[in-house]
């Protein structure tokens, strides 16, 4: 299945010079515990990095920082992961395992940020395919009996 069908395709960003207090502001607004940070808000979104709900909590709460001046460009990690709405789930998986990573942007053809897919997202996904599988298994053994009958 292509990521474009599983990924959360209204996706909420911020700028790197986005404080800490506005991030939580807009993560609140949005109803959302993360935020795709990108180059330009409102022009070509290239993502920068991710942050969450746990950054803003563990990094600038647990460290003390000020959040009304600490900005989540000091909180993101380099280089960030992304995948292209046009790949293959399978493939954005083992690159979630192979990096370490929770959430990743998605990007269109331009590198435009235009969604994030999250291990939640993969596990509904993969969660949906099972229990398709476990129909297949059901149908058949109902066609069965009804064949012996």
């Amino acid at each position: 299945m292509l990521l474009k069908d599983v990924c959360t395709m209204d996706v909420a960003c911020c700028g790197s010079a986005t404080t800490a207090i506005e991030a939580a502001r807009l993560m609140r607004h949005h109803h959302v515990g993360d935020l795709v940070v990108v180059d330009d808000p409102e022009e070509e979104r290239i993502p920068l990095g991710v942050v969450t709900d746990r950054d803003l909590a563990i990094e600038v709460l647990g460290n003390a920082l000020d959040p009304a001046t600490t900005t989540v460009g000091a909180l993101i990690g380099h280089p960030v992961v992304i995948a292209t709405e046009s790949e293959d789930t399978a493939e954005v998986i083992q690159r979630m395992r192979a990096q370490g990573v929770r959430r990743i942007p998605v990007v269109d053809g331009r590198g435009a940020a235009v969604g994030i897919v999250t291990l939640d997202d993969m596990l509904r996904h993969l969660t949906d395919e099972i229990g398709s599988l476990l129909d297949i298994v059901e149908r058949g053994r109902r066609r069965e009996q009804r064949a012996r009958r």
